[in-house]
């Protein structure tokens, strides 16, 4: 039976935490047929940076209500080992997202782009799988209702994972060398850094050679 194409399913891809010292990197993937995107929209969707918690988490329960969805979180402990053997920030990334595509396998898939070079990135994707759509932009998930949904899930489901931080390790901040809650909470270490914190970051290196 041919697919139409209003029935074509349509994976959003998005990630959250990638900048962060503290806490794991999260790719959100959201999976729906292209005739029922609309239902995002009438939600008023956005990208999760542009909303509170409290809404980013309301929203993640109605997206989860009417699409597949999919996250893979990666520890810091463990980006720290993959960069210790030379896979970089963005290798690490993409192999998540390639993770999210092969679970899903949708008919398109749009992407918020990690890449400074659009189509390095777009080819890299595209060889998963010929057959399949893919679009590859920077800032998709301001663009495409389907890429803010992914959005939204991977940020609420980071929220939940630094809230288990916090629980067991205290006041850490949102994670982001940006802010000085998160800065303090490092300093206070003294250079006695537990597993949620990424060692590879220039943040942390600096701290060790100051000491």
């Amino acid at each position: 039976m041919t697919t139409t194409d209003d029935e074509k399913l349509v994976l959003g891809i998005d990630e959250a935490g990638r900048g962060s010292v503290i806490g794991p990197l999260v790719i959100g993937g959201v999976l729906m047929a292209k005739n029922r995107i609309k239902f995002l929209n009438r939600m008023d969707i956005k990208d999760s940076k542009r909303l509170t918690m409290k809404k980013r988490t309301i929203l993640s329960r109605k997206i989860k209500k009417i699409t597949e969805f999919k996250t893979v979180i990666i520890p810091a402990d463990k980006i720290d080992q993959m960069r210790n053997e030379g896979i970089n920030l963005n290798q690490i990334e993409t192999n998540a997202m390639k993770e999210v595509i092969q679970t899903m396998n949708p008919d398109i898939c749009y992407i918020d782009c990690i890449d400074v070079d659009e189509e390095r990135f777009h080819d890299n994707i595209q060889k998963l799988n010929p057959e399949m759509e893919v679009v590859t932009k920077h800032k998709a998930d301001d663009t495409f209702d389907i890429v803010s949904a992914a959005s939204i899930i991977a940020k609420v489901t980071r929220d939940k994972e630094l809230e288990k931080i916090r629980n067991e390790y205290g006041a850490v901040g949102s994670g982001y060398p940006s802010d000085k809650y998160t800065i303090a909470y490092l300093k206070s270490l003294n250079n006695n850094f537990p597993p949620i914190v990424r060692q590879t970051w220039n943040t942390i290196i600096n701290m060790k050679n100051e000491k």
